[in-house]
């Protein structure tokens, strides 16, 4: 809609500010008066293919120098067909190509492509111009939006590793192994503090390698086993290459937290929890399956209470930020189990060795 509004007011502007100036004729000479306006019916018309040239190769996302070269030819090319109409409009009109100057068509030609061409250049600059800056402020609001989902996301985390259940559970396995055995005791509170670690470490981090955050769950997969031992069963599928992928930080964990706290609560034990991640076609491709059943918003019939689905939610938000039109996110029950695919595609490389 802005662009309708700009694009004629703009023209009707420009085509008034040049007849009140150029126009010597009487102004109540209907007959003279408008087939002088009509070239600037033509202009306006002519800019409406430019723009769908403009929006087919993506212009505004090249370079400076590209951008204006590649603006500069198809204005002309415009200022070609714009001449062209003019002259077919004159001919129609006044029987013969009707020509200001008064100069012979072949010496007035190069001045009547560039009268064409100036304004369709000033048009193709104000147009690409403000592309640009909507483009850059609609990534700037995206950037935003990811960074308060992120934030989110992490205090979400964080309610959980401070949940007091969640460290009471810790706390009495540590202390119960103190006495058993001092070793696996001084192991667990080494899992527990790598698993606290790494939300310190990546609160700052809007991206981490698939890797970094795979280690934290291990470490809270190990603190699990501790507390509910043979009643949980962890299987690992994940590809060397996919490790390197870079994600937006606690993407994946909160898929994991879920798949323990409804699991228990709906599978035939010991739960089994698989996590597989690999790269197939340039795609990073995450599957995290629990046995049990798929347990919603509001809970079931048989008494399994359901969450808020914010978790959830808050992944399919950051998914859709951070790779708009470039992933998939499904949750499906089926065979006994709940499956979460989660798929990223056209990754734009991978970085080995990136800082959580």
């Amino acid at each position: 809609m802005s662009f309708w509004v700009f694009h004629l007011s703009g023209w009707l502007v420009f085509a008034a500010t040049t007849v009140v100036f150029s126009y010597t004729g009487r102004w109540t000479d209907i007959g003279r008066l408008l087939p002088y306006l009509l070239p600037y019916l033509v202009g306006c018309l002519t800019c409406l293919p430019l723009r769908h040239v403009y929006k087919s190769v993506r212009l505004s996302e090249r370079p400076w120098p590209n951008m204006l070269a590649t603006g500069m030819l198809v204005s002309l090319a415009g200022a070609h067909v714009w001449m062209g109409v003019d002259l077919a409009i004159s001919l129609f009109v006044h029987q013969a190509p009707y020509i200001r100057s008064g100069l012979p068509f072949a010496q007035a030609y190069p001045s009547m492509v560039y009268r064409r061409a100036v304004p369709l250049l000033i048009w193709t600059i104000l147009y690409l111009g403000i592309k640009v800056q909507r483009d850059w402020k609609e990534q700037r609001q995206k950037a935003e939006k990811a960074a308060a989902l992120a934030q989110a996301a992490q205090l979400q985390m964080l309610r959980y590793q401070l949940n007091p259940h969640f460290l009471f559970n810790s706390m009495n396995s540590i202390r119960a192994l103190i006495d058993e055995d001092e070793t696996k005791a001084r192991e667990l509170i080494t899992e527990l503090s790598e698993f606290l670690r790494y939300s310190l470490e990546s609160k700052d981090a809007s991206d981490v390698p698939l890797r970094h955050e795979l280690e934290a769950i291990r470490h809270y997969f190990a603190i699990q086993k501790k507390r509910y031992e043979d009643k949980l069963e962890v299987v690992y599928d994940i590809e060397p290459e996919a490790g390197d992928v870079l994600i937006p930080s606690f993407l994946v964990h909160p898929l994991v937290e879920n798949a323990v706290k409804y699991g228990m609560r709906t599978s035939p034990l010991p739960l089994v929890i698989r996590l597989e991640a690999r790269v197939e076609a340039g795609a990073l491709r995450v599957e995290i399956s629990n046995s049990g059943r798929w347990v919603g918003p509001g809970g079931t019939d048989d008494g399994a209470d359901g969450g808020t689905g914010t978790g959830l939610e808050n992944v399919r938000l950051r998914l859709e930020n951070a790779f708009p039109g470039r992933h998939r996110f499904e949750i499906i029950e089926k065979e006994g189990g709940v499956h979460i695919y989660m798929e990223i595609r056209s990754l734009r490389g991978t970085q080995d060795g990136a800082s959580a």
